[in-house]
């Protein structure tokens, strides 16, 4: 059974199928690569909690960064963030995001 929750017309939240959570891709506020990161993991923890999983349940997470240069400030934000012992399979890269004032993006999949 395929489960979605916050649903529009375009997109799930979350969807849920086989143990598994699919979140949507994750933005955040702020001016810099730091604070759209941290306000971007804190929505990414919120759509976890309301999809029954948490942080120590990642399973992938791919990230988007609308430049390369700021993928150290985005790490420095990350590996605070991730439960030490937690880390899921991870990919990084740079892409022209859906507004200009974004510089990052993330998308996660968890066990739920």
């Amino acid at each position: 059974m395929i489960e979605r929750l916050e649903t529009s017309q375009r997109m799930s939240k979350i969807v849920k199928h086989n143990g598994v959570a699919y979140l949507c891709g994750q933005v955040g506020h702020g001016d810099t690569v730091t604070d759209q990161t941290r306000d971007c993991l804190s929505r990414v923890e919120d759509l976890l909690e309301k999809a029954g999983s948490s942080r120590t349940e990642m399973l992938q997470v791919v990230i988007w960064l609308a430049d390369m240069a700021d993928f150290a400030e985005m790490n420095a934000v990350w590996d605070d963030w991730v439960p030490a012992g937690h880390a899921p399979a991870r990919a990084c890269g740079e892409a022209k995001l859906a507004r200009p004032e974004l510089k990052v993006e993330i998308i996660v999949t968890a066990a739920c």
